[in-house]
């Protein structure tokens, strides 16, 4: 596919005109989802801990599905990577969309998954082999503004579409959209794969999935189930395990499914730990803030999506200015401001009261959504930019695994926290109240009490994990200062092949 595209004398721009439309729709379908998940465990009689496997069940098969995107990258063409995608995507949303019961509304949203996890690092390979390091920039500026504008629109679409119809509708409403996108792809990809001779390490892959699979596993059902079950810390042994084999195997293999190796590029191996620790402290946003809004607050959904929209625009509006700043004065720079803007607006999102205002609310999410849009794009397309071509396929590939794990870790973690100190929180708060009681209280007082006491803690809970979140984004904004502007660096196998074809020359005469 990296040839077929070379060849061209533009960038193919159907080709990745198509894909970011699967993309958008994937990514729409991703923020619509949010907001509706109070109505779904209603409608279903469903718990929170239940609920959440919605989102952690698409993040498990991202997981585990996308380290083999390198293989398939190399092994078949955009076409029939884009179609087979888009069929797994639609196939799933028709599946969600006609659910009664939670089991098949999660085997909807992993069948949808298998196939997100495959037209991300597709777009992102296109884009990266059909544009010169100097216009990179610009062009994942273009990308970003169109994929930000799915999170601009998902969550007050859903909102709207919460209020007035039935939550399948949110899936009824994508599969019209996903079905026209599988024609259109049909007919007007028309890229042809040159045959590639390489195989499938099946062992690679089974290791890659009980890896990634088994830390993601675990560490997404400690919020509900505990770090002690062993549930938990079994499937996160069984997980480094499996995973360090795996990374083992993956540096003895000619060809490996995911390619360890670019890690010795080192800006390459510095934008991928911040975006990991990045990721980790984002999801302090997306997931404390819903439950903020909506449990302590009494928001209605549309109100929450409405909340989150001007800063999704500000990230749209943003993309492309940054990826033409980008291109002019590097990553360094609009790394430290965005870093310094996402701790400063992470820490005021740790000072929650029960009367902050909707208009504070807005204001200090809109900011933290401008410095998000001078940080993720310039920082991964920076450490991309230092690989050799032919490890485009390894280095989007692995930059989306390690973003699924450190996400799923980063939510793990702060629910967790967020559990255990509104819990300590709430015992504490509740001794203290009973202290006041001169005699023996009614039961509704008891009640009364029991309700503000748990509300305080929450909000407790709820801020400590936004301290706790600022700190994770320091250490990012650490490592931001090592940032250096990329040059690509040499094919070590096109050097050791020119050495070879040298040294017959010189044989020869």
């Amino acid at each position: 596919m990296t040839q077929t595209i070379k060849e061209t004398k533009r960038p193919p721009y159907g080709i990745i005109a198509v894909l970011m439309i699967g993309a958008f729709i994937a990514f729409l379908n991703n923020t619509l989802l949010n907001i509706a998940l109070p109505s779904i465990m209603k409608d279903l009689k469903i718990e929170a801990a239940t609920v959440q496997w919605l989102t952690t069940g698409f993040m498990l098969v991202n997981g585990i599905l996308i380290p083999a995107t390198a293989y398939l990258i190399q092994k078949f063409s955009v076409r029939q990577l884009f179609l087979a995608a888009m069929g797994l995507f639609a196939f799933g949303t028709i599946l969600a969309g006609f659910a009664h019961v939670f089991p098949i509304l999660l085997a909807g949203r992993m069948i949808q998954a298998s196939g997100s996890a495959i037209l991300m690092p597709l777009l992102m390979n296109v884009m990266l082999i059909s544009f010169p390091v100097e216009k990179r920039g610009a062009a994942m500026g273009v990308f970003g503004l169109i994929l930000m504008s799915a999170p601009a629109i998902g969550p007050t679409l859903s909102g709207w579409i919460i209020e007035h119809y039935d939550w399948r509708m949110l899936f009824h409403f994508v599969t019209p959209i996903a079905i026209v996108v599988i024609f259109i792809g049909f007919f007007m990809l028309k890229d042809k794969k040159e045959k590639v001779n390489i195989r499938l390490d099946f062992l690679s892959l089974l290791l890659s999935s009980i890896g990634f699979g088994g830390i993601l596993y675990g560490f997404s059902s400690a919020g509900s189930k505990g770090w002690d079950s062993p549930q938990v810390y079994g499937t996160i042994i069984i997980g480094v395990i499996s995973l360090i084999v795996f990374i083992l195997r993956q540096l003895k293999q000619e060809q490996p499914l995911l390619n360890f190796k670019i890690y010795k590029y080192p800006m390459f191996a510095l934008s991928s730990a911040i975006a990991m620790v990045v990721n980790m402290a984002l999801f302090s946003g997306m997931l404390l803030l819903p439950i903020y809004v909506q449990t302590l607050r009494g928001i209605t959904p549309m109100d929450a999506g409405l909340l989150l929209l001007p800063g999704a625009i500000l990230m749209s509006i943003m993309s492309p200015i940054t990826g033409k700043l980008f291109d002019k004065i590097g990553g360094r720079i609009l790394a430290i401001l965005g870093l310094l803007i996402i701790v400063v607006t992470t820490y005021g999102f740790s000072k929650l009261t029960l009367t902050t205002s909707y208009t504070h609310l807005i204001i200090l999410y809109s900011i933290r959504s401008f410095g998000m849009s001078m940080v993720m794009m310039p920082v991964s397309t920076n450490g991309l930019n230092q690989l050799p071509a032919r490890f485009y396929p390894h280095g989007t590939a692995m930059n989306n695994t390690m973003n699924q794990v450190a996400g799923a870790i980063g939510t793990a973690l702060l629910v967790t926290i967020m559990t255990n100190r509104t819990a300590s929180k709430a015992k504490e708060l509740g001794d203290a109240a009973m202290k006041h009681f001169t005699e023996q209280p009614t039961p509704a007082a008891i009640q009364e009490m029991k309700q503000q006491v748990m509300a305080q803690a929450m909000l407790n809970g709820i801020n400590f994990s936004f301290l706790i979140a600022t700190g994770i984004a320091v250490v990012a904004l650490v490592l931001a200062f090592f940032i250096k502007r990329a040059k690509q660096a040499e094919d070590p196998g096109e050097v050791k092949s020119a050495a070879k074809k040298m040294t017959a020359k010189l044989a020869g005469n």
